[in-house]
């Protein structure tokens, strides 16, 4: 048997990487796929799994190998079952735009959370910043203020001007990175920049919704020169959680998770309960109130996903 790693997933076809270096198109052994049922993929880009050779091209996917991580987010079809959309990751990076499309925050905190459930570092990325008027620009540093608060690195990036590119080179270097957001954010673009050679397909934004038209339909890993991996992934407009305890939802929010043990009550829901530590950060303005209605609506299981569309303020 051989080792490699899943460089992209089509739903029943992977494109696998030998420790060799060859590249095998893999199909998912029967007794494998009945296995993993808790997922609507079984395999995910970033697997590590083993290899049985069928010819020089083709091969079987034995074993998917222990995870280190994945991140997953609730099916659109399916309600009980997940979607991983990577695993085995460094870090996670989050594109976020002011418009076109307009990034909502409840789409961008139940992206955070979901990686900081599994422990995935994560960057926020606020891109085409050369597109941004005067009152644009205001409210992107607002909302980078309400996250560099939170405890997150900020980065704000522009393939027309180059901004934060280099910062964003080193910050990818000999790592797996994910990068993730809205269909349109500019994924593919930003991913062309980093390494032009790739020539991912792009496209301008539907005139009528302002929103992408999903030019990357399945997730895949590639591999860049100066050392490390990109998985660029399909744009998603909802983010669903998945296996998510309740009473551990705030743990999963760092500005609050700090200031957890202050809470008169152990078990505080930070809704109602006299003595809460997270609602006087709140009063205070040491919390934002953006991420507080984020938790509260992540509380209540929003099953429509219908998150905030309002203005950053």
């Amino acid at each position: 048997m051989l080792k490699g790693i899943v460089l992209k997933s089509t739903g029943s076809w992977y494109s696998v990487k030998s420790e060799e270096g060859k590249i095998y198109q893999c199909r998912v052994k029967g007794k494998l796929r009945q296995n993993i049922a808790f997922s609507t993929n079984p395999v995910a880009v970033g697997d590590e799994v083993l290899l049985e050779i069928e010819d020089e091209h083709l091969a079987l996917i034995l074993e998917v190998l222990p995870r280190k991580n994945y991140i997953i987010r609730k099916s659109t079809n399916l309600s009980r079952k997940g979607h991983i959309i990577a695993s085995n990751i460094d870090q996670a990076l989050l594109l976020v735009t002011i418009k076109k499309p307009k990034t909502l925050i409840g789409f961008i905190d139940r992206f955070l959370v979901s990686a900081e459930a599994f422990h995935i570092p994560s960057i926020l990325l606020f891109h085409k910043t050369d597109q941004y008027n005067e009152q644009e620009k205001e409210e992107l540093s607002r909302l980078i203020k309400v996250y560099e608060n939170a405890g997150y690195k900020c980065i704000e990036t522009s393939v027309v001007s180059g901004e934060g590119t280099e910062e964003l080179k080193k910050i990818i270097k000999n790592k797996i990175s994910l990068f993730s957001g809205f269909s349109g954010a500019g994924k593919s673009t930003l991913t062309n920049f980093l390494e032009p050679e790739l020539k991912l397909k792009t496209a301008e934004l539907s005139v009528q919704h302002e929103t992408g038209k999903h030019t990357t339909t399945f997730a895949e890993m590639f591999p860049l020169s100066l050392g490390g991996y990109i998985i660029d992934s399909p744009g998603i407009r909802g983010f669903g959680l998945i296996d998510m305890e309740k009473q551990n939802l705030s743990h999963y929010f760092p500005e609050m998770l700090k200031v957890l043990d202050n809470c008169r009550f152990s078990n505080c829901m930070h809704v109602n309960e006299p003595g809460c530590a997270i609602k006087k950060g709140v009063k205070e303005n040491s919390i934002s109130t953006l991420r507080y209605q984020s938790y509260l609506s992540m509380l209540n299981e929003d099953q429509d996903e219908n998150f905030r569309s309002d203005d950053y303020a």
